[in-house]
């Protein structure tokens, strides 16, 4: 059963590699998708497996972000055959380029099942590395000049970070071999056993493997190749992207804490998330004012959420871990809805400046209501589950001795907003002008409300959803508890 949720999307892309992307095999995407977060419902509630001679392991905290995955993925080919035969009609792309989407985006999502479900630090760092390079080629699809530029930097930063994540692997292995630990980078043998690793050794391999992973996050200081990446990438590609895949990059980071909070105590962990968290948010604050194209707007608020994610995680008590996880969850709902609602803006308007979208409102009051809807999610305000999220990070940060760190975050949030609030003005209100025809929904309208609707549930009820929220944050929280 574990092997599933990873031979589910491989299985897709052989499909689209033998038939190519027509009619027929449109929603092949959208089918592999579903399979993915019913395989992942039924593994959360099987609780633990493991598959391929114990490479990949199941427990509460993959489970979990195996949903958050398939929900992504789900929204994203969802909305990938309208936005396809938009760019087929439109001329900026053909056949074969279709097919290469279909491929790349199905192996892209099984490297991410393959990286929270890997048993290893190692295995997870080649799945890892693995979406660096698919996705490389779904940046720089359109094959423009600025796409092929964004492409390039993406690759060169985050080969950076991954290559500062396997010097810290190094290091973890070598602090295992001479704790005497027979699975070196086993990640549940050295959770439990992480009191036995050399500290000095240790706190250089945490240092390096949280900025080489930060990178991938999208963490300050190795986020330059976000805006520029998600500029030009495809709006399901897009939201793929910063829904999810940004996250399974922190999740990455949550298995290290976890091995740093045991070998060295909690402190240096916390100090060290912290001044990242902090930076991240300075850095998304100070870009996103008089922020001019939308989705390099949407991008740099991606900064901002992982920003908040790593505090929360800094903060690191079970109500901070829980607000982290359905954070994580409610920021891939809420981007996702955003990325797509911008596809279709940018197809819709010919163009991603912010100037170019006046009066949205009254040439698609759909799609403007969706994107409105989306935008309140991404600033925090009730009803939907950022709110609920953001909330329980500044209590737990308040009680735990770093309210000092949640009131900088709050204040860097306010400029967020109002770079946001005044982007989302000049696009859905005013007077479109002789440009401004009316621009029906061309299609896609159920990624949107799906998208909004689940978002708003999860702030108003976790349901279903409560036990293993609670269980992951336990695998989060207490070294070795993932045994």
């Amino acid at each position: 059963m574990v092997i599933v949720p990873v031979a589910l999307p491989l299985a897709a892309a052989c499909l689209y590699a033998l038939f190519g992307w027509n009619r027929g095999t449109a929603w092949l995407g959208a089918l592999s998708a579903g399979g993915l977060l019913a395989a992942a419902v039924l593994l959360a509630r099987a609780g633990r497996g493991s598959a391929l001679w114990g490479l990949l392991r199941v427990d509460a905290l993959s489970a979990y972000m195996l949903i958050v995955i398939g929900v992504v993925a789900l929204l994203a080919m969802l909305a990938s055959p309208a936005y396809l035969r938009a760019e087929l009609a439109a001329g900026h792309t053909g056949r074969r380029a279709a097919r290469r989407y279909g491929i790349f985006t199905q192996c892209f999502i099984a490297a991410m099942a393959v990286a929270v479900l890997a048993a290893s630090l190692g295995v997870l760092w080649v799945a890892v590395e693995a979406t660096t390079i698919l996705t490389a080629f779904l940046v720089g699809y359109r094959r423009t000049r600025k796409a092929t530029e964004a492409a390039w930097k993406y690759v060169v930063i985050c080969s950076v970070g991954i290559a500062l994540a396997l010097l810290g692997l190094v290091i973890v292995h070598y602090a295992a071999v001479h704790a005497k630990l027979s699975d070196g980078l086993d990640w549940v043998s050295l959770a439990g056993h992480a009191a036995e690793l050399d500290p000095g050794v240790t706190r250089i391999a945490v240092v390096l493997l949280v900025l080489g992973f930060g990178a991938k996050a999208g963490l300050a200081p190795l986020h330059a190749w976000l805006p520029d990446a998600h500029s030009q990438a495809p709006a399901p590609v897009s939201a793929l992207m910063s829904g999810v895949l940004l996250s399974v990059a922190f999740y990455a980071i949550l298995r290290v804490k976890v091995i740093s909070d045991g070998a060295l105590g909690p402190g240096f962990g916390r100090i060290l998330l912290v001044a990242v968290a902090l930076a991240s948010l300075a850095v998304a604050a100070a870009l996103l004012i008089g922020q001019r194209d939308f989705k390099r707007m949407l991008a740099y608020s991606s900064i901002e959420h992982m920003g908040l994610i790593a505090l929360g995680a800094a903060i690191g008590n079970g109500l901070a871990l829980t607000a982290v996880l359905l954070h994580i969850l409610g920021h891939g709902l809420g981007k996702s809805v955003l990325f797509i609602g911008s596809g279709q803006i940018q197809q819709a308007v010919g163009s991603s400046q912010i100037a170019a979208v006046r009066g949205l409102a009254a040439r698609s009051p759909v799609l403007a209501g969706a994107f409105a809807l989306g935008l309140l999610a991404l600033v925090g305000l009730p009803p939907f589950s950022l709110f609920a999220s953001e909330l329980g990070i500044a209590r737990a940060g308040f009680t735990s001795g770093l309210g000092w760190a949640v009131a900088v975050a709050l204040a860097l949030m306010l400029v967020v907003l109002a770079g946001v609030g005044g982007a989302a003005g000049r696009m859905l209100l005013g007077d479109p002008g002789a440009a401004g025809a009316r621009t029906p929904l061309r299609s896609g309208v159920v990624p949107l409300v799906a998208g909004l609707v689940a978002c708003a549930a999860l702030g108003v009820t976790l349901g279903p959803l409560k036990p293993l929220l609670d269980a992951a944050t336990l695998v989060a929280t207490v070294p070795g508890a993932a045994r």
